[in-house]
């Protein structure tokens, strides 16, 4: 294991350098370079045996912030879309409140989750809504309005599940 360590010794300041030459930013550095090492650990025996360490540690962290960039990307998408504000970098309590909002949204019942999607995120008229669902326009704003107050209290913190009306 010590070829190992000092293997890894020499990579890691090509790592740091690597990553803060994509991040432009030298703690997201040190941040990308800790979760590839991690990853690279926990899939230690993945790795071919013949394949070259430093590559394979350079792909892992390229993936890893190729997919940071993506979430990034995918937050501040959300984050426009709930609060209708387009800024061209999120901010690090933006995107905490994005995060907050689509773990709250993922806590919704799979038909409000639906509706909101067909909504909000598709596009789709209530009228268009109604004839997929079978059900009058009405219908589909009452539930699309509940919906949203479901979200805003989940994201909130005013309830930890959705609330379910029991009808007789």
């Amino acid at each position: 294991m010590s070829e190992f360590d000092e293997q890894l010794r020499e990579i890691i300041p090509r790592l740091r350098r690597f990553a803060v030459s994509l991040t432009r930013n030298s703690s997201s550095a040190d941040d990308l370079v800790q979760a590839s090492l991690e990853r690279a650990l926990s899939s230690w025996g993945d790795k071919r045996a013949d394949g070259d360490l430093r590559a394979w540690l350079f792909a892992i962290l390229y993936r890893q912030f190729l997919d940071a960039h993506r979430r990034s990307r995918r937050y501040a998408r959300m984050l426009e879309f709930f609060t209708g504000r387009d800024d061209a970098e999120p901010s690090a309590e933006r995107t905490v409140i994005a995060q907050s909002t689509l773990q709250a949204f993922d806590r919704l019942p799979t038909e409000q989750r639906a509706l909101l999607l067909m909504v909000s995120v598709e596009g789709l008229s209530y009228k268009e809504v109604a004839e997929i669902l079978d059900a009058p326009i009405g219908t589909v704003m009452s539930r699309l309005s509940r919906a949203r107050q479901a979200l805003r209290q989940l994201s909130d913190g005013e309830i930890s599940s959705p609330s379910l009306r029991i009808l007789k």
